[in-house]
């Protein structure tokens, strides 16, 4: 099986070497935002217009006869920014994405090479044209044939993402199967009654990180010391960020190691975290108590969660099965009675039918599990019966 995969690594650049890069990045920003201005002026007058590579390429060659500073950087970056464009042109047009926005100085600077640079492990060293040999920290191998290499910035550090191909051999499924559900005051609560805390790491940092947007917001803007606190800033936003990063890698690679078919429910995060603001003509209900929730939400990175089990359920030869989650809540496992009544409270479940107490993630977890079962069986023969997880990766798979 053909894989893609990133390795990320600190680089180590020169002062000039970071001064090229931050050159590189103000360039394909300039290259993005300018394009994105005059194709959505074609596009306010005419709805049918559409992006086209071709054209905007031969624009971007008259742009470097009149910008002396478009021709320092590499011809295939700049290149590469359009590609960007036109990627999210598409997503937005294919509604998995709203229109693209403009670009803004320091707020994810990134360039990409296609090719023409060349990795030295051994001496931990990458060639960058244009840039020169850029030392990283290497904190692992990496595995594959290198494809494409993207240069990024966070506050005054730089890093490279080393995006490669390789094969792996199929592994045989686990032969387990497991119900997940999702929650904000436990992170994961499985079928057979076990959870996992959530580690909130924005919500432990909070205070500090409001103490030092207040202190932002008092000093002078663009003096020295306010720069030195957007430093900090950023700083504590990239720990925040990599504490959540570790606690979702460790958790889904115990999950994958340890079960062949994983079923939770297929929670529209973008939906459930949407503002509840509303509209001056209908103001929304219950506004901070939802910021909360969505605040919650985002921080535990459910998104990012499902994402990262299902490629590391693919790798060992597993699956990833989402699951409706109408009803997963309310639904007696020992009687099958649906009811809001169930469920009274968020931690408590007590059927008023049969008497079944539970806790309710655990609910929720086991009615994940035997609701898609359940559609499998049906969906085979009509019957209501359980199938193993061989049977249920190859019916999946049709």
């Amino acid at each position: 099986m053909q894989i893609r995969r990133a390795f990320r690594f600190e680089l180590c650049p020169s002062g000039a070497q970071a001064r090229l890069m931050s050159q590189f990045a103000g360039s394909c920003r300039y290259v993005y935002n300018r394009t994105l201005a005059t194709e959505k002026s074609l596009y306010g007058k005419d709805k049918a217009h559409r992006f086209n590579y071709v054209e905007c390429a031969n624009r971007l060659v008259l742009w470097k006869k009149k910008h002396s500073f478009l021709k320092d950087c590499h011809s295939q970056v700049l290149q590469q920014a359009l590609k960007d464009l036109e990627k999210g042109y598409k997503n937005f047009f294919a509604k998995r994405a709203k229109f693209p926005r403009f670009k803004k100085k320091f707020q994810r600077d990134s360039f990409r090479f296609p090719q023409g640079f060349i990795i030295d492990e051994d001496k931990q060293r990458i060639y960058l044209p244009k840039i020169g040999t850029v030392g990283y920290r290497k904190s692992r191998s990496i595995i594959g044939k290198p494809k494409n290499i993207t240069v990024s910035r966070e506050g005054l550090k730089w890093f490279v993402s080393i995006q490669t191909e390789f094969e792996i051999e199929p592994k045989r499924m686990i032969n387990s199967e497991i119900g997940i559900d999702m929650g904000v005051k436990k992170f994961v609560t499985f079928s057979n009654g076990t959870f996992v805390e959530p580690v909130n790491s924005l919500k432990n940092n909070l205070k500090q990180l409001a103490k030092l947007q207040k202190k932002l917001s008092r000093q002078q803007k663009g003096s020295s010391n306010s720069k030195k606190t957007k430093a900090k800033i950023t700083k504590l936003h990239r720990r925040i960020a990599n504490i959540r990063r570790d606690f979702l890698h460790k958790i889904t690679t115990t999950i994958a190691k340890n079960h062949g078919i994983v079923f939770m429910e297929d929670l529209k995060v973008s939906n459930m975290s949407a503002s509840a603001s509303g509209t001056v003509e209908q103001p929304g209900k219950k506004v901070r108590q939802k910021n909360g929730l969505n605040r919650s939400i985002l921080d535990q990175g459910w998104y990012s969660f499902k994402t990262m089990l299902a490629y590391k359920l693919e790798e060992r030869g597993g699956l990833l099965v989402l699951v409706p989650p109408k009803n997963t809540s309310r639904t007696c496992p020992n009687c099958g009675y649906i009811s809001a009544e169930n469920r009274r409270t968020q931690a408590h479940f007590s059927c008023i039918k049969c008497g079944y107490k539970e806790n309710a993630d655990v609910v929720g977890a086991i009615n994940v599990l035997r609701a898609e079962h359940a559609r499998l069986a049906c969906e085979m023969n009509g019957a209501v019966r359980l199938l193993s997880a061989g049977a249920q990766r190859d019916l999946l798979q049709q």
